[in-house]
């Protein structure tokens, strides 16, 4: 994706960014049990014989105030466990809490090429936060991009796509943040950015031309409910869009719907040095091979039979998808197996074993195969199938052969962490390579791991290799004293 004012950081988006981090993404909740507690259901407990004759008149009045008392507060706990739901769906604590910070109190910072804006505080706090907003002021933010004081927001808040949300969720969103957090006082940190490109005008232009207004979510224009459902979470609070699909030279999605073309979730441009995938029927560097209930799995624990999740979708998982319910999820799931590829003649993958018989007969002569060998056969194993669900694939492993090589070299230079969840609470970590391998030692492996095991991959060259590293600097351990990153290794290119 090109550079602009609205980028995160000199090298993402950050309106891309609403996930945390991050990314594959989806999800909301809408199908949640109808508001309110039938009034029938308060036990009230009968005034014994003995009480007299006016405990009966009594016992009747105390079950007449304690009846609609207890409805009201069952319907009241029901509002801001669906709202509460709906935060964690939208993953909104991941772009409005700082690091070490105070649930939602904001101050993350977003890098641009001029300058950096912040995440703002929305606890209910009177004073800093939103404790002074309205249903309306909230409603307005969230779908239309428009603060209380009218300024635009910048599109880190992914208000395009919020603008399909139902009022009713919306509610139960306002009803949380208002009543169901706590206030921290927290002063919003102003934007810095120098004038004249502080100004926000050109945001009002740019939301009017490019984002939708506030409308109802088509459910009709769907086969069944369950597709609908899925339909509503991805492109609504889920927001995978905004990560997932391709973006105009003017900034906007090309696409927020599967109605609107096949660039919807096709993949985007990278994001701190990870690229989004395809979430759509390609054989090979997409959705097309995989079946509901893997999408399901890797949503729920970030890993199965094909990959795992990295950079951004990490957070997604952590803080968002494993907390979705299992209908959600199959919703999702759904949604996402019903599109079809961007574009036609890409071939199904079918493993290849020739590089795993070499790797077995010791026949390391590849360029990148001892480095193989060396740093990554021991998890990802000599067949290049990893440990399922432990340490991922790389046959067939749709990161390993996307057009763009980025989240490949950049796994190698930075390493990754998977973390535990509800379903799979084991941590794995893959370690930091680039403060040991040279740039053409990275690009070696690199193109190894994406052109064995049947995988078809273009070629990554040190050059790439030496950008990404320039890029991201300060991550990985000290080099060995008189370490070169970009001599190549005469021991390790054969």
């Amino acid at each position: 994706m090109k550079q602009s004012i609205f980028s995160r950081t000199p090298r993402a988006a950050a309106w891309r960014v609403a996930m945390a981090a991050g990314v594959v993404a989806a999800a909301a909740a809408l199908a949640w049990p109808a508001l309110g507690a039938s009034q029938d259901a308060v036990a009230v407990k009968p005034v014994p014989a003995s009480s007299g004759v006016t405990a009966a008149p009594l016992a009747a009045s105390a079950a007449a105030v304690a009846a609609p008392a207890a409805g009201h507060d069952a319907a009241r706990a029901e509002l801001l466990k669906r709202g509460e739901y709906l935060a964690r769906a939208g993953d909104c604590i991941a772009c409005h809490s700082a690091p070490n910070g105070k649930p939602f109190a904001g101050g993350l910072k977003f890098d641009t090429p001029i300058g950096a804006i912040y995440s703002t505080n929305i606890t209910p706090d009177a004073k800093t936060g939103i404790g002074g907003w309205r249903f309306e002021d909230f409603d307005r933010a969230v779908r239309a991009g428009v603060r209380k004081n009218g300024d635009t927001l910048y599109p880190a808040m992914p208000y395009p796509s919020y603008a399909r949300l139902s009022e009713e969720d919306v509610r139960a969103m306002y009803a949380y943040f208002s009543q169901g957090v706590a206030p921290v006082e927290q002063p919003n940190r102003a934007v810095d950015i120098v004038w004249p490109l502080s100004m926000r005008w050109p945001l009002a232009i740019w939301r009017k031309l490019y984002a939708p207004a506030p409308k109802p979510f088509e459910a009709a224009s769907y086969a069944d409910p369950v597709l609908a459902r899925g339909a509503y979470l991805v492109q609504g609070l889920g927001h995978c869009g905004a990560c997932h699909t391709p973006r105009a030279p003017t900034m906007q999605e090309r696409a927020l719907g599967d109605a609107d073309g096949s660039d919807f979730l096709a993949g985007g441009a990278a994001i701190d040095g990870w690229v989004p995938t395809s979430l759509r029927g390609e054989p090979r560097t997409g959705l097309g091979t995989w079946s509901e209930q893997e999408i399901v799995r890797f949503l729920k624990t970030g890993r199965n039979l094909h990959t795992a999740a990295f950079g951004g979708m990490t957070d997604v998982v952590d803080h968002s998808m494993q907390y979705l319910s299992d209908a959600d999820l199959s919703a999702i799931a759904r949604y996402l197996k019903s599109l079809p590829p961007r574009a036609s003649g890409e071939t199904a993958y079918a493993y290849d074993d020739a590089a795993a018989q070499a790797l077995r007969a010791g026949d390391a002569k590849r360029p990148g195969a001892s480095v193989y060998v060396d740093n990554c056969m021991a998890c990802h194993r000599s067949d290049g199938r990893g440990y399922t669900r432990v340490f991922p694939a790389l046959g067939g492993n749709p990161v390993v052969q996307g057009a763009d090589p980025t989240s490949l070299i950049h796994v190698v230079l930075e390493g990754a962490a998977l973390n535990g969840t509800h379903e799979a609470p084991s941590s794995f970590t893959m370690p930091p390579f680039g403060w040991r391998l040279s740039d053409q030692e990275v690009a070696d492996v690199a193109n190894f791991v994406r052109t064995s095991w049947g995988n078809t991959g273009s070629t990554v060259t040190a050059a790439q290799v030496a950008k990404l590293r320039r890029a991201y600097p300060g991550k990985r351990p000290d080099a060995p004293p008189g370490a070169d990153f970009a001599r190549p290794s005469a021991s390790r290119t054969n």
